[in-house]
């Protein structure tokens, strides 16, 4: 019957019933069709009953929508189906999980791994066995879809690794109607264990003491320790991340002695944080043999007669060929976003080394995209995270994670990754804690150093020599003041050198990103006003927002209160004679001063962090 047909209803001689037509359910018909587009022609006398029609790139849209309203659409001969009811099922094997996923569409199914691969190619339909056409359950794949895909495709099924359990068991608690074997129950209920982790007892060689979250944190490391697990300590900077390494290193160091078996363990770190390592092993853990393999001579370094070696990702990069040989205990990376990007040389490298155990220290493990936690899981847990092409399924891109997709893989990996904020631990930090961090010199800078302390040391003993000490006391003054600066930044004796290294200004503002992207404010200050233009000329070019003070800045207060008040302004520069008096800046967690000398010129500070000689930087903590 046409739709045109004014009449009420068609008689079925068959079955000799009336069937009524629904006027309204007809009209309701039409206007979703012109709200689809799909238009009606113009009359004429040739086809006074004009027909729809739409263009042909509309039609999966169109279909897609008639079908979710309960209509039967038969096109060119294809019938397309609605989807029914899903369902979810594991079955365990020796050392890995396969997932079973169907969709019921009638008299027919489709299986997961087909309508993922037609959700990764951008189709909204899947061809049938029976030849029908089914619409994807778009809603259903993109919530469990970035999880699913990280397993491989086999046989109609998706197998996931031993490793992938939190995965599943994330996935599986999202889906209230899956089933499960008690092969698996079993192993998805030791996850839930991490976060019940009861303490450890520090090592008996370990200096000192770590405190009750500390120690938990050394549980927790066990504790993946036990499943064979890497992890990411991401604490707060200056919680105590190194402490805790030490005293796991420490452990393993007393194992070793008892004649169990235990190799070497390899941390490697940023440049500027070797001298650092060093001297917190040197006091923390007095008996923990540390190679320092830098530098030039480190190629006849014998490995077999220490406890850890301590690299940079720079030799690492260098020595790969003979390090990815090598058997480890631990392979520990500090700074552990230094691998974010996976396609850089020293996440391929880091991939590439053999470790008994893994373990990242971050306080920023993800600072872009979700990108950058598939590169340092990749490190930590070989494929936990599937291919890196994963989290491009169903539209959830690495940039524009969806919230199903951030929640599933938060708590998918919320096992193996260990955080605590300094508010969360702030009753057990002290009232004053003081951090050294060491600055290896580039070699130009060194260079320059080194030939004016020995022009200086000539001149000074020449002097002394003749005049006497107390004569020369200017001299002497005013050599340590030129040593400082170069220690600084050359451009502070040299303004033509402005674009030359400093070990000190890199340090600085590798921990100023570290404090920006925790969230924190931070001051720096500096005797040298010189000193503190370059630093803002940098932040310029990194795209940080700061204030700035010294003794020619007239509107100090306005200065201040943008600093206290405006949250995207977190840096503030301060000479130190300028900042001496009459500033209150609370909203400060981290003071930062660059070069020995002067007074203390803050109220109430949590953080400070000063040179404490000519190529360190010195952080304290107070009250």
């Amino acid at each position: 019957m046409s739709e045109f047909d004014p009449s009420r209803g068609v008689f079925d001689a068959a079955s000799r019933r009336f069937l009524r037509r629904d006027f309204d359910a007809e009209a309701a018909a039409d206007a979703l069709l012109d709200q689809l587009g799909v238009k009606r022609g113009q009359a004429s006398y040739w086809e006074p009953e004009p027909a729809r029609g739409l263009a042909a790139s509309k039609l999966p849209r169109v279909v897609r929508s008639l079908v979710e309203a309960g209509w039967h659409i038969d096109a060119e001969g294809k019938i397309f189906r609605r989807p029914g009811s899903y369902r979810l099922e594991v079955s365990s094997g020796v050392d890995w999980f396969e997932l079973h996923g169907e969709v019921d569409y009638g008299n027919t199914k489709a299986r997961l791994p087909e309508l993922l691969a037609a959700l990764r190619r951008g189709n909204n339909m899947v061809q049938l066995d029976d030849g029908t056409y089914g619409m994807l359950p778009e809603e259903w794949l993109c919530r469990i879809g970035p999880l699913a895909g990280m397993g491989s495709p086999e046989n109609g099924r998706i197998r996931f690794t031993r490793s992938q359990a939190g995965l599943l068991d994330a996935l599986l608690a999202a889906q209230p109607e899956a089933q499960w074997d008690q092969t698996f129950a079993r192993l998805r209920a030791e996850p839930h264990q991490f976060s019940a982790v009861a303490t450890t007892a520090q090592p008996e060689g370990f200096v000192g003491r770590l405190r009750d979250y500390q120690c938990a944190g050394l549980a927790w490391i066990l504790f993946l320790q036990r499943f064979s697990f890497g992890g990411c300590l991401a604490d707060d900077m200056g919680v105590g991340k190194t402490a805790q390494v030490l005293a796991l290193l420490e452990m393993r160091r007393e194992l070793r002695c008892t004649g169990q078996p235990i190799a070497p363990s390899l941390i490697v770190v940023p440049k500027s944080l070797v001298f650092n390592w060093k001297e917190e092993a040197e006091r923390f853990t007095p008996q923990l043999r540390v190679l320092d393999h830098t530098g030039m001579a480190r190629d006849g370094n014998d490995f077999t007669a220490c406890d850890v070696i301590l690299t940079t990702y720079g030799t690492l990069r260098r020595d790969i060929l003979s390090l990815k040989d090598l058997e480890f205990d631990y392979v520990i990376l500090d700074e552990a976003q230094a691998v974010k990007n996976a396609d850089t040389e020293s996440s391929k490298a880091v991939r590439l080394l053999r470790g008994r155990y893994r373990l990242g220290l971050s306080g920023t493990p993800v600072e872009n995209h979700l990108g950058e936690l598939w590169s340092l899981f990749e490190f930590l847990n070989p494929g936990m995270l599937g291919a890196a092409s994963v989290f491009k399924v169903a539209g959830s891109t690495w940039r524009n994670p969806t919230e199903d997709t951030r929640r599933l893989l938060a708590q998918a990996l919320r096992p193996f990754i260990l955080r605590r904020t300094k508010q969360q631990v702030a009753q057990e930090l002290p009232p004053k804690s003081e951090q050294t961090i060491y600055c290896e010199m580039d070699p130009a800078q060194r260079k320059l150093y080194d030939e004016l302390r020995q022009h200086y040391r000539q001149s000074l003993l020449k002097r002394i020599e003749t005049d006497g000490l107390t004569k020369s006391k200017i001299q002497v003054l005013e050599a340590l003041l030129r040593l400082r600066q170069a220690a600084c930044h050359p451009a502070l004796l040299d303004p033509e050198r402005n674009g030359g290294p400093s070990a000190k200004l890199e340090a600085l503002l590798a921990q100023l990103r570290e404090v920006l992207d925790e969230g924190h404010k931070a001051l720096v200050f500096s005797q040298f006003t010189s000193l503190l233009k370059i630093v803002g000329e940098r932040l310029n070019e990194s795209g940080m927002v700061y204030e700035y003070l010294d003794g020619a800045t007239r509107d100090r207060q306005a200065r201040v209160e943008r600093f206290q008040t405006d949250s995207s302004c977190r840096i503030f520069l301060i000479s130190l004679k300028a900042g001496g008096v009459g500033l209150n800046l609370t909203a400060a967690e981290y003071v930062f001063i660059l070069d020995p000398g002067g007074t203390r010129p803050w109220k109430r500070r949590r953080w400070i962090a000063r040179t404490a000689s000519d190529n360190s930087v010195r952080s304290s903590r107070i009250g």
